[in-house]
């Protein structure tokens, strides 16, 4: 076989290995059920796909597609915290000098108790805060002594900072996509 019909093979062999494109209506189910949150079951996409008579490996390619398309940025869990009773939950809000604020985020974001950090721009003159980062504890005081320990560690203690304890707890949810546009098939 020479060279320009291995690649026409090959080509072939990669295109019958790729599943068929959900349809519009198994398309508009696979997001209302991934905006209600994943099955809880061992294979979950597999799940999805029986609901709406697929494949798990047509699920799995769109999920993939509307990754690459922009529509879904990232996966991640939604963690009911104070069910789990971390009810000591504070952010953690910094004055970070913005020539610094990537090297102070990476630091925070290194400690284990740091389960969000992120930048955010400032609100002046009322609000000039930057860095976020939240901690959840099961104790106010266990919190608080965290917090001190990386503002020394990091040698942070100069730096402006806030410590906001939330009061209440507001519903947590998944994403939610929107209706289906030009680039979201």
């Amino acid at each position: 076989m020479n060279l320009l019909s291995s690649e026409n093979h090959a080509e072939t062999i990669k295109e019958a290995a790729l599943p068929a494109p959900l349809s519009a209506s198994q398309q508009d189910a696979l997001r209302a059920i991934l905006e209600s949150g994943l099955p809880h079951v061992a294979q979950p996409y597999l799940s999805i796909a029986k609901q709406i008579s697929a494949t798990q490996a047509q699920v799995l390619a769109q999920i993939a597609h509307w990754q690459e398309d922009g529509l879904i940025k990232r996966f991640g869990l939604v963690v009911k915290h104070r069910k789990l009773g971390f009810n000591a939950n504070a952010m953690v809000v910094w004055n970070i000098a913005d020539h610094q604020v990537n090297e102070v985020a990476a630091l925070l974001s290194s400690c284990t108790e740091v389960s969000l950090c992120y930048r955010r721009p400032r609100r002046l003159p009322d609000w000039p805060y930057n860095l976020f980062c939240m901690i959840h504890g099961t104790d106010r005081a266990i919190v608080l002594a965290q917090i001190a320990a990386m503002t020394k560690k990091f040698a942070l203690e100069a730096v402006q900072k806030d410590i906001l304890f939330s009061f209440k707890a507001y519903k947590q949810q998944g994403a939610r996509y929107g209706k289906r546009g030009l680039n979201n098939g």
